[in-house]
């Protein structure tokens, strides 16, 4: 690529006010950035003038570089990495799934034998990237009712009382996975685990549309009981914050991406009935929930899970969310579904 010849000094982002402005392109690599959240980097950087390379099972038409990789093997795709300024890992097997034995063990072994292929790779590079990040999630959190869960004061879950197994299964995969990238031996490049709520964009297929069809058909009251909290991210400040971390260098280890606000069930479905002008809602039982997650082949947990999660590290570091409030994100996620969809 000739981008990966640019002679010009590697320095990343400066602050200005409340915008970024690059001292050149940085050259970003995301390995399993095919999905939904890759897509909306991919898109966000190369609007921005960055090259971006999206590392990929099924190469596919985009306006970026897309590259084979199989996330067990070294290949050619390496060569991607050599001299790039940004790795951002995205590779797991989706988890809107039932849990059962073959796919738990696809969701494992997707995350953690990718993490570990890249720590093997980057450590070996003779210029590798200063930045990797690495997908996470805020499921690693125990479910919380009770208060939030930041990075320095949060209590990560596995098997407290009353927790499903279905639960622990989660939170075991995440702990493994952190594990696996913290673990990798990359002296030259600073490490940032994505410990990420849902992020919540206008785009078929994502949580967003599933819950507006829930609401457009008349069920968008509370589900299960509705106290139980809501972590969220509108896909703009998800990229946004993406951009930050690059550019703060002190920012490393573990950062929670989530909105600062997240609410209870009940609130967020009002929210979502309201963006959508649909005054009333009927709500799901727990049991219902239940069997329809069996119908769809999905897991409840994505429902009635608790988690309320801050993003400590991004606000105390200065980070000017967007959309820190439900109602205003869901009005304006709405207005784009209608845009595109309607």
């Amino acid at each position: 690529m000739e981008e990966a010849q640019d002679p010009a000094p590697r320095r990343f982002p400066v602050e200005l006010g409340n915008r970024l402005e690059m001292a050149r392109p940085l050259r970003i690599v995301l390995p399993g950035g095919s999905g939904q959240v890759g897509q909306v980097l991919a898109r966000f950087f190369q609007d921005r003038g960055h090259y971006v390379t999206v590392l990929t099972r099924g190469p596919y038409t985009a306006p970026w570089l897309t590259v084979h990789w199989d996330g067990e093997h070294i290949g050619d795709w390496t060569e991607h990495l050599e001299g790039a300024d940004v790795c951002i890992n995205l590779a797991g097997r989706s988890v809107n799934c039932r849990y059962h034995a073959r796919n738990r063990r696809e969701i494992y072994d997707s995350r953690i034998r990718s993490t570990k292929l890249l720590g093997n790779v980057i450590g070996g590079l003779t210029d590798p990237p200063r930045v990797w990040l690495n997908a996470s999630t805020a499921t690693i959190y125990r479910h919380a009712l009770d208060r939030e869960m930041d990075e320095a004061t949060g209590e990560l879950g596995g098997n407290e009382p009353g927790a499903r197994e279905t639960w622990n299964f989660s939170i075991r995969v995440a702990k493994d996975w952190e594990a696996a990238f913290f673990n990798a031996s990359t002296p030259r490049t600073r490490k940032v685990a994505m410990r990420s709520a849902i992020t919540l964009s206008p785009a078929p297929g994502n949580a967003l549309a599933v819950l507006s069809n829930l609401v457009r058909a008349g069920f968008g009251g509370k589900q299960g009981n509705g106290r139980q909290f809501v972590s969220w991210i509108h896909e703009l400040d998800f990229a946004r914050a993406v951009e930050f971390i690059l550019a703060h260098e002190e920012l490393d280890g573990a950062i929670n991406i989530a909105a600062p606000n997240p609410l209870p069930n009940r609130e967020f479905m009002a929210a979502l009935r309201d963006a959508w002008e649909m005054p009333n809602g009927l709500p799901v039982p727990a049991l219902l929930i239940e069997i329809g997650a069996l119908f769809l082949r999905t897991e409840s947990e994505l429902v009635l899970k608790s988690r309320r999660v801050v993003p400590g590290r991004l606000v105390g570091a200065g980070f000017q969310f967007e959309f820190p409030d439900w109602p205003d994100a869901a009005e304006d996620l709405v207005r784009q579904w209608r845009r595109r969809h309607d």
